[in-house]
């Protein structure tokens, strides 16, 4: 049995196999001579102990007993009767009952080669009598090499990134990439680049993801939404553009660490320009962009306008970095202890130069330190000052198209300049205290970043606890209400509560109490839902502890049930029609008259 996904070779290698089981003369390492009357049979298709069967049209029980009434007899030419079923697991429950006993007891000339690409739909009392073979995917770079071998031989003209683009939507299929390469190389009369490939399979290019990107990290909105018409006008369908630029960031991610880089599947030509671009951008913005991106991609398929569901994550993308914390941008935790101890060196010159000041006297008569380099001694006061540092620009850099290579080992991307401007500062001259920065605590028990950001959390809830209650009256109470209706409309599931909210009224009962009243049993029960949250927003904005909010149902708000127009009946008219005229109840009295 041979099993795995499409176009790995399943049907082919049976085949070949067959070809050499029936050789009459098998080379020493057990290969088919290609010149005995059977080999030249089997190359010919006129062999007659070879059957070929494909179970996917031929899947009933009466297929199957031809087949077993065939298995019964010897073959007149060669050792063997061979039969290929493919796509074995598209028989039926009875054919394959009607070909176990044939399995169980076959005679000694006859040999079955099953294939299928779903082997968990066969029985398992097949899969007992048989050797079973998984066929895996073919890797990207084996179809590659494959594919250059034929261009080559066939004369022509291909690039290593544009095989690589086919052997990648190939999906490990070597038929199909074949059929690509096949097709390509016709519609470019020979000459396979990369340009030519992904014009004719109808995909992204890495540069137009490297624009985008540039432009999104730049926060550059207009031309982000300018490119991406740019892209919907060359017929590209959304869910394929946020598909591939996910992958993108993945790329991304993936080259963060050169542990990562054998994950990638990218040719080789653009690995080093990926690894490059990855060091610009902070791997929280990278798992931020490609989580927004991933549910953008799993809700577009029921989004009403896809346009404008597609704009709507390029926006967001664009203002993404001013979603992540700070202390979060940090690529690496080498960069956090190379600011640490950057830190920690600027605190000690402050130190020296504050002591240095304290004793002027001392100062005037010693003798200024030296610092020896290579056997030169140079004195502190001859040293040149640091020089001012520009702004880093954190743009990251154009896509290159021409950058070759593999990608290079993990780096340490900390600045290893940080050292050495940190020794500059402690070896400035004494006198040049206008540009130090004043005097720090310690660093002797550095931090970590969590420690830091825990405690930037706890300083913003006690300056939260500590803030001062403000005096609440009707009409502050009137636009915080109204304002945690506007934040609800921000939030699409929420809409159903929002319109609830809307039909209720809120009362001020004193400083620190309101009820909300409601005008039914179902508008209750919603605003029973979100009462707790508008208490809290309440106390945020007013800064009262303890504020209390009730929610109760309003008599004078319950709406009455409409009274429903309907014809009268004889008895209500009569009724009615005496009552407006007092001698039409004797006039019936008079004449005897019933009224059904």
């Amino acid at each position: 049995l041979f099993c795995g996904p499409k176009g790995v070779g399943k049907t082919s290698c049976a085949r070949i196999l067959t070809k050499t089981i029936d050789c009459e003369n098998p080379t020493p390492a057990m290969e088919a001579c290609n010149t005995c009357s059977t080999c030249l049979s089997f190359q010919e298709n006129t062999s007659l102990n070879i059957f070929e069967l494909d179970a996917a049209s031929n899947n009933s029980v009466d297929d199957i007993r031809r087949l077993t009434e065939q298995v019964r007899y010897a073959p007149q030419h060669g050792k063997y009767k061979i039969y290929i079923i493919d796509e074995v697991h598209m028989l039926s429950q009875s054919a394959f009952n009607a070909f176990l006993k044939t399995l169980e007891e076959p005679p000694s000339y006859a040999i079955f080669i099953l294939a299928t690409t779903e082997k968990h739909k066969i029985l398992p009392t097949i899969l007992s009598r048989c050797q079973i073979f998984d066929f895996k995917r073919i890797q990207t770079p084996d179809i590659v090499e494959h594919m250059a071998s034929i261009a080559s031989q066939e004369g022509i003209l291909s690039e290593e990134a544009g095989l690589h683009i086919i052997a990648q939507k190939s999906e490990g299929c070597m038929r199909d990439a074949l059929s690509m390469l096949d097709r390509i190389a016709g519609f470019s009369e020979g000459k396979l680049t990369y340009a030519n490939v992904v014009e004719h399979l109808n995909i992204l290019d890495a540069e137009t993801y490297f624009q985008l990107s540039d432009k999104i990290l730049a926060q550059d909105l207009s031309g982000s939404l300018l490119l991406l018409d740019d892209i919907l006008q060359k017929g590209f369908d959304g869910a394929v553009i946020l598909n591939g630029f996910q992958e993108h960031f993945r790329n991304l991610l993936l080259c963060k660490e050169g542990r990562m880089a054998r994950l990638l599947d990218l040719p080789e030509a653009h690995k080093r320009t990926y690894f490059e671009y990855a060091q610009m951008i902070a791997q929280p913005i990278i798992l931020s962009a490609m989580s927004l991106l991933n549910d953008a991609e799993l809700s577009y398929r029921n989004a009403l306008n896809k346009r404008m569901h597609l704009e709507l994550a390029i926006i967001r993308l664009c203002y993404l970095k001013d979603i992540v914390l700070p202390g979060e941008m940090m690529t690496s935790s080498s960069e956090k202890k190379n600011v640490l101890k950057e830190s920690q060196s600027k605190v000690e010159n402050a130190s020296l130069n504050n002591r240095t000041a304290a004793t002027p006297a001392a100062s005037a008569t010693s003798v200024a330190p030296t610092t020896q380099h290579g056997g030169t001694t140079k004195s502190n006061a001859e040293m040149p000052s640091p020089p001012v540092t520009p702004p880093v620009n954190t743009a990251p850099p154009a896509f290159k198209r021409t950058v070759l290579g593999e990608i290079p080992p993990a780096q340490n991307t900390a600045n290893p300049q940080s050292n050495i401007v940190s020794e500059k500062e402690v070896n400035e001259p004494k006198g040049a205290t206008n540009h130090l920065p004043p005097p720090m605590p310690s660093f002797a028990e550095k931090k970590s970043t969590k420690n830091l950001l825990e405690e930037i959390k706890a300083s913003v809830i006690k300056e939260s606890s500590e803030k001062k209650a403000v005096h609440l009256d009707e009409a502050l109470l009137l636009e915080i209400f109204k304002d945690y209706k506007i934040n609800l409309r921000l939030t699409p599931h929420e809409l159903p509560a929002l319109a609830q909210l809307e039909l209720t009224v809120i009362q001020l009962i004193s400083q620190e109490e309101a009820r909300l009243l409601c005008n039914s049993e179902m508008n209750h029960a919603y605003a029973q839902n979100k009462s707790a949250d508008l208490r809290d927003f309440i106390s945020e904005r007013t800064g009262i502890k303890n504020f209390k909010l009730t929610v109760v149902i309003d008599e004078k708000m319950v709406m009455e049930a409409p009274k429903i127009d309907r014809p009268l009946s004889k008895l209500e008219a009569y009724e009615k029609m005496s009552e407006e005229n007092i001698y039409l109840k004797q006039l019936k009295e008079q004449l005897g008259m019933n009224i059904d």
